[in-house]
C-alpha cells in the first residue's frame, strides 16, 4: 500500500505575523496564509513583539485582551521618551481597531515613528501596508521588498519569509528558487516555520535548487513539530513512504491523526485508509468509516475509501455516519 503522494503548493501568500510568538506559530490556522500581494489579508496580524522591561505592561495587557488598558499603557510609555515599541503597539491597536476605532493614516503615523528608531516589527508592518495597499500606501512590491530586506536585517523571521516567496513567485523581476531557498533559509534558521515548510518543500521536489530528500526530511519535521498543519501532513506523507527519513509506519499514523483532530480533511482520509489496511495503527473499519465519512461531508472525496466503506455492512455505515455528524458539531 502506497498512500497517494499529495504536495501542497507553495502558497504565494505573505506572512503577517508580527509578535515572536506569533513567528514560532504557537497557533497555526488551518491554511496559509494571509496575504497575497494585491488581496486583503486573511488573518489580523497580533501585536508587535515588547522588550523585556517597562513595556511589558502594554503587552500583556494587550494579550489578555485589555486593549484599553493596552493603548494608556502604551501611550505613557510613549509620552515619557521615544519608545520604538510602545509606538509599534499603538499601531497595531489603531491599524486593528482594538480599544480605539481603527484609523490606518494614525497606524501608519506610529508604524514610521517606531520605523524611522529601527523598530524591525514597525518596518515589517510597513511592508506589509505596501503588500495590502492600506492607509493610502500604494500596492507596491519593491517598496515592500525593501522595507522586507531592512527587517530580515533586523532579525525578523517573517520578513525572511516573505522576501523567499517575492523571490519565488517573481514579484517585480524573474522568478529565482535559488535566491528565495537562501531567504526560506534564513528564516528557517531563525525558527519560522512556514520557512522551515517552504524550504522542505522546495528541497523534496527538486524545484529550481538541488532535491535533498534528508534535508528535505528534517526540515519538514522541524515545522510539523511546530503545530504547522501542512508539514505534518507532508510529513506523515514522507514517514509513511520512507521519504528523506526512516520509514515509520506508526509515526506516520500519529502525523495523520494529530491533523485530522484539527479538522484537517485530506489528513482525515490519509488515517482513514491506515485504519482501513491496519498500517501503523491496528486495524478499525468502524473507525475508518467515520474519518472517510467526516472527511466526505468536509468535501474531501477517496474512491478507493468510498469502495471500502461501501462494503461494510449498513450498521457499521450507520454507525460511521452519526459518529462523524456528532464530530463535526
Amino acid at each position: 500500500m502506497t498512500l497517494g503522494r499529495f504536495t501542497f503548493a507553495l502558497g504565494m501568500t505573505l506572512a503577517v505575523s508580527l509578535t515572536a510568538a506569533a513567528q514560532q506559530r504557537t497557533a497555526p490556522t488551518p491554511v496559509p496564509r494571509p496575504a497575497i500581494p494585491g488581496s486583503p489579508a486573511a488573518t489580523p496580524a497580533p501585536a508587535p513583539a515588547v522588550a523585556t522591561g517597562g513595556g511589558d505592561a502594554a503587552f500583556g495587557a494587550y494579550q489578555r485582551g485589555q486593549f484599553l488598558t493596552a493603548f494608556r499603557e502604551a501611550t505613557q510609555r510613549v509620552e515619557a521618551g521615544p519608545d520604538p515599541v510602545s509606538m509599534t503597539l499603538l499601531a497595531e491597536l489603531h491599524a486593528n481597531g482594538l480599544g480605539v476605532p481603527r484609523n490606518d493614516q494614525r497606524a501608519l503615523g506610529w508604524y514610521r515613528l517606531a520605523a524611522d528608531r529601527g523598530d524591525r516589527n514597525a518596518i515589517f508592518a510597513l511592508a506589509m501596508m505596501h503588500v495590502e495597499g492600506r492607509a493610502g500606501q500604494a500596492r507596491d512590491p519593491a517598496a515592500a521588498k525593501a522595507l522586507f530586506e531592512r527587517a530580515a536585517a533586523l532579525g525578523h523571521p517573517a520578513a525572511g519569509y516573505n522576501l523567499g516567496l517575492l523571490a519565488f513567485s517573481g514579484q517585480g523581476g524573474q522568478p529565482d528558487p535559488i535566491v528565495a531557498a537562501r531567504w526560506f533559509q534564513m528564516a528557517a534558521d531563525l525558527g519560522n516555520a512556514d520557512a522551515q515548510y517552504a524550504l522542505a518543500v522546495l528541497l523534496k521536489d527538486g524545484n529550481g535548487i538541488p532535491a535533498d530528500p534528508a534535508r528535505a526530511a528534517a526540515w519538514m519535521e522541524k515545522a510539523a513539530r511546530q503545530d504547522l498543519l501542512e508539514a505534518e501532513i507532508d510529513y506523515g506523507i514522507m514517514l509513511f513512504n520512507g521519504q528523506g527519513v526512516t520509514k515509520d509506519e506508526a509515526a506516520a499514523a500519529q502525523m495523520f491523526r494529530k491533523a485530522a483532530l484539527r479538522g484537517n480533511p485530506l489528513a482525515m482520509n490519509r488515517y482513514a485508509r491506515l485504519l482501513a489496511a491496519g498500517r501503523g495503527v491496528t486495524a478499525d473499519p468502524l473507525m475508518a468509516a467515520q474519518w472517510h465519512t467526516t472527511a466526505r461531508l468536509l468535501g474531501a472525496e477517496d474512491a478507493w475509501l468510498t469502495d471500502f466503506v461501501g462494503k461494510l455492512d449498513p450498521v457499521q455505515r450507520e454507525a460511521a455516519e452519526r459518529g462523524a455528524r456528532n464530530w463535526l458539531r
